[in-house]
């Protein structure tokens, strides 16, 4: 439950068929929600826990002292929005579903193919799919676990295909400690040379979707200075 005003929410827990209720202010507690602050302070709109908010229900000391180790209310209330459920306004919700697709598509595009091109498919056609197959993107499950269940069903209507492919890199010595962490982080090493110069020549497995981006930092980094070979 959202207050009409926008000026609160609810956060709600359950254990053993028993609610238990705080009163928050929606944005702050979002951002508590999400990991985006630590201090409570700002976020609560009272101290009370409640049983059902909207009756004006008090949780009795005893049950909070069952069921969280104590009765103090600070302490309480930071199980409670930790662990609960917050009552998302429409505009939040409306906003961290954006941003959740978004990262699912990028995901997406990062992994898979067109195998008819052997290059990733635009993002705003695996938007347009995802929009044509109606996907229902959950704003909380990260957007990793989503994309598969995503990909499978969007297989009806893009081809997509998880393509690996080998590049051989040699980086010039000046760019090569900078550029190594790159490389390290995209792919998996299989070989690895630094050549008498300096340089270093690295045989990388990446996924064919990641292919353009990557060169691209790479010759950013190396200002268009590293050998860059396919297979």
């Amino acid at each position: 439950m959202v207050d009409s005003s926008g000026k609160f929410s609810i956060v709600r827990l359950t254990l053993d068929g028993i609610k238990f209720e705080i009163l928050v202010k929606p944005d702050p507690a979002l951002d508590y929600k999400l990991g985006r602050r630590s201090d409570l302070s700002g976020v609560l709109v009272s101290d009370e826990i409640y049983s059902d908010a909207n009756k004006g229900s008090r949780a009795s000391g005893e049950k909070l002292a069952k069921y969280f180790k104590t009765a103090e209310s600070t302490e309480v209330a930071k199980q409670i929005l930790s662990r609960g459920d917050l009552s998302l306004t429409t505009d939040q919700r409306r906003k961290m579903v954006e941003e959740k697709k978004k990262q699912i598509i990028q995901l997406i595009s990062k992994r898979f193919v067109d195998p008819r091109t052997h290059t990733p498919h635009p993002t705003t056609r695996i938007e347009s799919a995802m929009n044509e197959a109606r996907f229902a993107v959950d704003p909380f499950k990260p957007a990793e676990d989503q994309a598969k269940n995503v990909v499978d069903g969007l297989r009806k209507i893009l081809p997509l295909k998880s393509e690996n492919l080998l590049l051989t890199l040699t980086i010039p010595s000046q760019f090569s400690a900078q550029t190594y962490s790159l490389l390290k982080t995209s792919g998996n090493f299989k070989g690895e040379q630094w050549l008498a110069d300096g340089s270093l020549r690295v045989i990388l497995e990446i996924n064919a979707g990641m292919k353009g981006a990557l060169l691209d930092r790479i010759g950013s980094i190396t200002k268009g200075t590293a050998q860059i070979t396919e297979g």
